[in-house]
């Protein structure tokens, strides 16, 4: 599994338009298969920085998704939104692999 963060540089007044536009993706990334978990908007601290993260199950699934993205309509429609609303300044993504299964002292070998 691969999982992309996305780092947005917000223009504050255009929250509503950016949270249209996060509500989407919500929608549309476990349409095209995967993993949504969940959209991070301000809150205390600056008030121009929000976070998603998604996962898909390898970087080659992420990469098929990223090409039938260019071509479907409803994520079309989404980025020409956000450009018209001019809600986001600019984003960076990077990728990480999960680690999601704990364990127990002992069967780690830490005891």
């Amino acid at each position: 599994m691969i999982t992309c963060t996305v780092r947005y540089e917000i223009d504050p007044a255009k929250l509503d338009a950016f949270e249209r536009y996060a509500r989407f993706w919500l929608y549309k990334i476990p349409a095209m298969g995967g993993t949504h978990h969940g959209y991070h908007m301000p809150h205390e601290g600056p008030n121009d920085i929000a976070y998603c993260h998604f996962s898909f199950p390898s970087l080659a699934a992420y990469e098929d998704y990223r090409a039938r993205m260019w071509e479907d309509a409803e994520c079309l429609a989404a980025y020409a939104f956000a450009t018209e609303t001019q809600c986001i300044r600019r984003y960076d993504r990077s990728f990480t692999r999960p680690v999601l299964d704990g364990k127990t002292p002992a069967e780690l070998g830490l005891m």
